[in-house]
């Protein structure tokens, strides 16, 4: 059998099969070196990773925790964490001669004994995230952490954040490094990360030197993506989005493009977070958490687009209908992914919320208002004084009226002279759509593949 990964808990391993010869392995999704070995009599914990030596990779070991009749998957999991760190130091947990701890420092002027390097990267890593998830942070922003330790770090995993405190040559070069293999984005996105990690571990962890390493980095430069749209384009976009098959997408970015929000936050948007009366659409996680939270003012416009959205959703996924505003056929059960073909829709995305910011200001809207609504920070002392949600009901919507409309305008009369454009927008143009796609439905021809019972000659009596 295959080796898997699933996430490891006691349910899951209950039901997992015994091979009738062999064994297999199953991986966990949570802790990276935990896994269970699954033979014809047993199931038992296990960790593997590099046994570290002189402060370098060495060989990679594998040692077994216990079985599953004497381990809860909980408790396996922390002995597991406990042996990781041990080899990451260079120590073999049931070695009673200890192997040489690869990050000790030798004083060899004064010949003092060997002692501990301190907190790992890997270490300080885990202390952060949980730090992070208190603070209520986003799963997105937890995820982008993660991946650049977990990914563009994984070779320093294992070493003492103390090492690089004491050479920041070690991380200028891995800048360095990073910048050339990935890209000047994803390095400067990476030695943030590594410098809030580091920063959050010299809190409970004084033999750090006070310096950031990453304060060492030679910065790439980073330019602003320009790629948002002018009032003369839109009438091009506006074209592109109708001719696309799928009738809820176009409405998502149409949406996208009128409210201004992340995609992100967009896709997971659920029928409970439109309010009507109110004429408002909560969004409870946007980025940088629950914290965040706020309401976005909608337009007649933006209500248009998400009423389609829903006759649309009932019609083609009933299920999923009754809980998303941008229904799909997922396992999420909504959008998932909402990028497109270029040569099909040349703007999706974030150029969309660069749109909506460039269309702000023909439309009269102050920096200030249009900051509100696209939910970014207010710079300033007199950032604490505005109550936003006072001005949400009327100021507001009122704002985010007239961008509404100044992007609508744009479009001219090309919605009377072009079809494909009133079809969409045009008046009627949804209960249209649906009941001509409900009359091509009832034209199939339904084929009755029952068998049918053959009528026997009847038999002459005698």
């Amino acid at each position: 059998m295959a080796d898997m990964r699933i996430p490891l808990n006691d349910k899951t391993i209950e039901r997992l099969p015994r091979p009738e010869s062999g064994r297999y392995i199953v991986r966990d999704t949570e802790l990276k070196g935990f896994f269970l070995m699954i033979g014809a009599r047993k199931k038992t914990f296990m960790v593997q990773a590099d046994l570290r030596v002189e402060g370098k990779r060495g060989s990679t070991i594998r040692v077994a925790i216990g079985d599953t009749a004497e381990f809860a998957t909980r408790a396996a999991r922390a002995v597991a964490k406990e042996y990781l760190v041990q080899i990451g130091r260079g120590i073999h947990p049931k070695s009673e001669t200890k192997a040489k701890k690869a990050s000790t420092v030798a004083d060899t002027a004064t010949n003092e004994s060997e002692v501990p390097a301190g907190v790992t990267l890997k270490e300080a890593w885990a202390r952060y995230k949980v730090a992070m998830e208190r603070k209520n942070r986003s799963t997105r922003t937890i995820e982008s952490y993660r991946d650049h330790v977990e990914r563009i770090f994984k070779d320093w995993l294992d070493i003492p954040l103390k090492q690089l405190g004491d050479d920041p040559s070690q991380v200028a070069a891995k800048h360095d490094e990073i910048s050339e293999k990935h890209g000047p984005y994803i390095a400067n996105g990476s030695m943030r990360t590594l410098r809030a990690i580091y920063n959050h571990a010299r809190k409970t962890n004084r033999e750090l030197p006070a310096d950031n390493p990453v304060d060492s980095v030679d910065w790439n430069h980073e330019k602003r993506r320009d790629t948002g749209m002018g009032l003369a384009d839109l009438k091009g976009w506006f074209v592109e989005v109708a001719k696309l098959d799928n009738p809820i997408r176009r409405e998502f970015h149409l949406f996208t493009l009128l409210s201004a929000s992340r995609p992100a936050a967009l896709k997971e948007a659920r029928l409970i977070h439109l309010d009507l009366r109110l004429r408002v659409l909560h969004i409870p996680r946007p980025k940088g958490g629950a914290d965040r939270a706020f309401d976005i003012p909608l337009s007649r416009q933006m209500i248009n687009c998400l009423m389609r959205s829903i006759r649309f959703g009932r019609q083609m996924h009933p299920y999923e209908a009754k809980d998303w505003l941008f229904p799909a056929d997922s396992a999420d059960g909504h959008l998932v992914e909402q990028k497109e073909d270029r040569a099909v829709l040349s703007k999706w995305g974030n150029e969309l919320r660069q749109t909506y910011r460039t269309v702000a200001t023909p439309a009269g809207v102050s920096e200030l208002d249009a900051r509100m609504l696209m939910n970014h920070s207010v710079p300033g002392v007199n950032s604490g004084y505005i109550t936003r949600h006072k001005l949400l009901g009327d100021h507001l919507r009122t704002q985010q009226q007239a961008i509404s409309n100044t992007i609508f305008s744009a479009i001219g009369d090309v919605l009377a002279k072009r079809s494909v454009l009133s079809d969409w927008l045009g008046r009627g143009a949804a209960r249209r759509h649906i009941a001509r796609a409900r009359a091509e439905f009832e034209k199939r021809e339904i084929k009755d593949v029952s068998p049918r019972r053959k009528r026997l000659p009847s038999r002459k009596r005698p």
